[in-house]
């Protein structure tokens, strides 16, 4: 028996305890229960368990979820047990008797949220076992998971299409955290969507205070780093950190200073990752250094203060993690520390990766647009909002360092420097990879007058182009682009081939443009 569309708010008040639907809930999952494919895309702390979990009650039917972590489906089965919903999950870790259990719960009928791993559904037996069954749902959850030009791809994910050959009837919801166009595009067809309706929320977390201090060296960032712990003495904090090695060395680091510190990263046994995690879920641990291993299905409310002590390869990554922050909607700061060497790093690893030619061009794209947002000057909040083509938009935020670099929530960098202890630093320092010397076009600029008015002029019209192209404007060119631009003052499309950031399709885009705006 369906519920009627008027009942929803008691629905959601009787089985889930909640007063209203958040930012985006109800569009997407108005358009579930008319039996549509759906592409969505709520950020981390969002609510995105809940566009599936409804379903399940509304219909009185069988919603399967595809999930990655066994923690997750573990922790989201015991929610939804508390709530007093069926729910199960069936994962490597359980005995023949408990999946029997989950079977037999099932097989009452009924109002039911079946969590699986992606490789059980390539399962011959489950597959034509789900043929018999009268499902409302399949939600694949982390679905960035299946484009190989997301940050995360997995190659079980890739394999998912087969739920629509089984079940052609029966509509997908795919959901992520952080997806740009084209991954949507790549899900859509991956998965074997049917016009799908496509909704972007939730982008907009007014409660976190995005920072990027550019590092000239290794001492600053760690003195950045240390000055940020100090000036967050309540919640949980994480470090992000690129490789294992600077993980185990930062985590050294800062166990001599600070009490409750640890580290997790993949090369640790599964046993050690899951009491790291089980210490840091129940408050042993308060600052945890991590790799981006840690990071997927992580909901602690209260994590204050998320540091990048390295950039990650892209902005989808930099904006899923920076999102462990403020869950509980109290303010957190997200600070990165971007330096050269860091582009050195994810550089290394684009080069050394196996990927077909065409991933690794998008790699580069992508690693070339988080360096420019992280060199911008414009407002953080409303260019990530454009950049993903949230369905919210804002001019300034308020809350970032370049809208408001003056705020009490900004991480300073200290006056006098601390003694730090230089053998930890000379391990951190040896395990990042050796990058070439800068070239001239990546050192700062200093504009004289007429160049800071080209300067200007040429921010403006990087603006008005970015706004009718609905990008954002690190997408158009760099500060730093633009600030070489000013400096050398190109007079025909040959000379602009030699400034900092511009290629041949970027001539090809804007070349006529900014030779227009210069002649001004």
């Amino acid at each position: 028996m369906e519920i009627q569309q008027a009942s929803q708010s008691d629905l959601l008040k009787k089985y889930f305890n909640l007063p209203q639907f958040r930012r985006g809930q109800k569009e997407i999952i108005d358009a579930v229960l008319a039996k549509k494919d759906v592409l969505a895309v709520l950020p981390t702390g969002g609510g995105k368990s809940l566009c599936y979990q409804y379903p399940a009650v509304h219909f009185q039917k069988l919603v399967i979820v595809i999930s990655p972590l066994i923690a997750l489906m573990k922790d989201q089965v015991m929610s939804l047990q508390r709530l007093g919903i069926p729910a199960g999950c069936l994962h490597s870790g359980q005995s023949d008797d408990e999946k029997r259990d989950v079977f037999a719960e099932l097989n009452k009928g009924g109002a039911f949220v079946l969590y699986l791993s992606p490789e059980r559904a390539q399962k011959e037996g489950f597959q034509k076992w789900i043929q018999h069954r009268q499902i409302a749902l399949f939600a694949v959850d982390e679905a960035h998971c299946v484009s190989q030009w997301g940050h995360d791809f997995r190659e079980e994910y890739a394999q998912l299409s087969i739920l629509k050959k089984i079940c052609p009837h029966v509509p997908i919801l795919a959901l992520t955290a952080s997806a740009t166009p084209t991954v949507l595009d790549d899900i859509s067809k991956h998965l074997n969507l049917k016009n799908p309706e496509r909704m972007v929320h939730g982008f907009y977390r007014s409660n976190l205070y995005y920072q990027v201090e550019l590092c000239e060296n290794e001492e600053a960032k760690l003195e950045l780093l240390l000055q940020s712990i100090k000036s967050t003495p309540q919640g949980r904090i994480i470090v992000y950190c690129g490789t294992r090695k600077v993980t185990e060395t930062t985590a050294a680091l800062l166990q001599k200073k600070f009490k409750q510190v640890g580290f997790y990263h993949a090369g640790l046994t599964a046993e050690v990752r899951a009491q790291t995690q089980e210490a840091y879920a129940n408050g042993d641990l308060r600052i945890l250094v991590a790799t981006n291993a840690f990071g997927m299905g992580i909901d602690q409310p209260d994590v204050r203060l998320v540091v990048h002590y390295q950039i990650p390869a892209n902005i989808d990554a930099l904006y899923q993690e920076m999102g462990r922050g403020g869950r509980d909607g109290a303010e957190s700061t997200c600070m990165a520390l971007y330096s050269k060497k860091d582009k050195g790093l994810q550089s290394y690893f684009i080069h050394s990766s196996e990927a077909p030619e065409e991933i690794k061009s998008a790699r580069w794209r992508n690693l070339e647009a988080l360096v420019n947002y992280s060199e911008g000057g414009e407002c953080r909040h409303a260019e990530i909002l454009t950049y993903y083509k949230d369905s919210q938009r804002i001019e300034r935020c308020g809350h970032c360092d370049n809208c408001d670099p003056k705020s009490s929530r900004r991480i300073l960098k200290p006056l006098t420097p601390s003694l730090v202890l230089d053998q930890t630093l000379e391990k951190i320092k040896t395990s990042l990879k050796k990058s070439k010397k800068p070239k001239a076009s990546d050192l700062d600029f200093v504009l004289d007058e007429i160049q800071e008015k080209r300067y200007e002029v040429l921010r403006q019209w990087r603006k008005a182009k970015a706004k009718e192209l609905d990008a954002p404007a690190f997408v158009v060119f760099s500060d730093q682009t633009l600030k070489h631009l000013a400096v050398k003052n190109p007079r025909n499309l040959e000379e602009m081939k030699s400034v900092y950031g511009i290629g041949d399709a970027k001539i090809e885009k804007f070349g006529w443009d900014v030779l227009a705006e210069l002649t001004r």
